[in-house]
């Protein structure tokens, strides 16, 4: 039972009396769906969009990332990807944070990106390390550096080797956050757990760290961690929500519970290449269509068959 007096922070997702709502410090943490992007026609649908945001706040979301890797990015003109931006910010209304995706391979378009963010209001940016190009540690370092620079807000270093080649080393990663007080974290997505207890001792406690990787968020949390960037999110808010909290409060035992009602739905929604899977299961909902940007294509019949198996499990689809 929550406390009539208390009022729930939007970041923390915890309760606290209205007289300590001052002393709380807000940082960047809980459940943060990486926000997919609905499509209709090939076109981006907007009113699914601003439908499917204000779902997520309603279901316990603590932040949220508009066009990251699971928003189809790499596909979206400029244009779309600004408007995304500034409608997410609209639509959440100071509910829940938003750390808006700016990243590019391009250092000059991450810049812009970037700028955008601050201007639309969003709370942080999330900013990938460079793909394709294969910058050295130096070269990673000198473009975090430029756009930390050019842009005060809150920058969100994102690893993701699987996708960018490219993976900036702990050092790296250390040097960057003492050099620069406002690159204030990382979205880790290695699924290397010895990464957040090394990245701690490097930076220190007060650098923010958040799983990228749905499947082992609950391991990345003992280790440090304070949340999570989540494609699962997408579909299981509530539950994602839930875990984030018990492993904030120390109670690993309940998180565990909910990591095995999840754990199905995390893998499933990874058989294919995301956001196709996790987009098939927001279809199932009716949260939105399945559609994709080529080069992604639907999703075969055993993946469908596989997602649809895991949202049972998860208790959230008959």
């Amino acid at each position: 039972m929550l406390p009539a007096s208390g009022k729930r922070s939007a970041i923390t997702a915890l309760w606290f009396p209205e007289s300590y709502q001052n002393e709380v410090i807000v940082k960047f943490q809980g459940s943060i769906p990486a926000l997919i992007t609905p499509m209709k026609n090939g076109s981006f649908d907007e009113s699914a969009f601003r439908k499917f945001v204000g779902w997520q706040l309603k279901e316990g979301s603590h932040g949220l990332v508009p066009v990251g890797t699971t928003g189809e990015s790499p596909t979206l003109t400029p244009e779309e990807h600004k408007a995304i931006v500034r409608i997410c910010v609209e639509e959440a209304k100071g509910k829940a944070f938003v750390i808006a995706g700016a990243g590019s391979n391009n250092t000059a378009e991450a810049i812009e990106y970037t700028h955008h963010a601050k201007t639309a209001g969003a709370d942080a940016a999330l900013v990938v390390v460079p793909y394709y190009n294969r910058p050295t540690q130096e070269g990673i370092y000198a473009h975090y550096a430029a756009i930390a620079k050019a842009v005060d807000i809150p920058i969100i270093v994102y690893n993701v080797p699987g996708r960018t080649v490219a993976n900036i080393s702990v050092e790296t990663l250390a040097r960057l956050s003492h050099d620069f007080k406002n690159i204030v974290g990382v979205k880790d997505a290695t699924a290397d757990l010895t990464r957040p207890s090394r990245q701690r001792q490097l930076s220190g406690t007060s650098f923010i760290q958040l799983s990228g990787e749905d499947g082992t968020a609950l391991g990345f949390n003992a280790h440090g961690g304070v949340g999570c960037i989540s494609v699962t999110a997408n579909v299981a808010p509530r539950l994602c929500a839930q875990l984030q909290v018990a492993t904030l409060k120390g109670d690993y035992a309940d998180a565990l519970k909910l990591q095995d009602k999840l754990m199905p739905l995390h893998h499933a929604l990874f058989v294919e290449s995301s956001p196709g899977p996790v987009k098939y299961a927001a279809s199932l909902l009716g949260l939105c269509g399945p559609d994709a940007r080529l080069p992604l294509v639907p999703v075969v019949e055993s993946t469908k068959v596989a997602v649809r198996a895991a949202l049972v499990h998860a208790g959230l689809l008959n």
